[in-house]
């Protein structure tokens, strides 16, 4: 059974009675899940730019877009137009398997991992979770990586409170400290 088809069949139905709601429509989801990677070494090596592409795309499956700055700050070297990070957002079917995989794959391989705190969740109950470093995920081998960098992950609800995006991530068996 897929991760989408248990939500559907049994994590839905169980938040929904957790929550008090009758309506169907009315119980939280997810709508997307956003990666992103800052670029601030490359900046300074261009080669860095392509292997963190290289990596997003293998871990999402997915081509990330590159984000430019807006604006120039002198203070950080950086001129309008350069490219600063980039980003990839899942939605359907891809969200669902990147979900599975992060709660059932990526959260066990982390070193010293003590669960995720409840402040990570927004007002709005979505949840923004920021790794240091990418070498957990499976799609990645430790002995082909060059260079380590961060990565945030921020899974999109529509919660619309912080109780119900806890609420809604406890069912999906997302792991909180307590």
């Amino acid at each position: 059974m897929t991760y989408k088809e248990r939500f559907t069949k049994e994590i839905r139905p169980a938040l929904a009675k957790t929550l008090g709601v009758t309506n169907p429509m009315a119980v939280p989801n997810v709508t997307a899940v956003t990666l992103g990677v800052g670029l601030s070494q490359g900046l300074k090596d261009a080669k860095f730019i392509d292997v963190a592409e290289n990596i997003l795309g293998r871990i999402t499956g997915q081509k990330p877009v590159r984000t430019k700055a807006k604006q120039s700050i002198s203070n950080f070297k950086i001129r309008k137009g350069m490219v600063v990070g980039m980003r990839v957002t899942l939605r359907g079917p891809r969200m669902w398997d990147f979900l599975d995989k992060l709660v059932n794959v990526t959260f066990p391989r982390i070193r010293d991992f003590r669960g995720i705190s409840v402040k990570q969740i927004d007002a709005t109950g979505n949840l923004s979770i920021g790794f240091r470093e990418f070498l957990p995920f499976p799609e990645i081998r430790p002995d082909e990586v060059e260079r380590i960098h961060g990565l945030q992950v921020t899974i999109t609800s529509t919660a619309g409170t912080e109780e119900k995006g806890t609420a809604l991530f406890r069912a999906m068996g997302f792991p909180f400290k307590d």
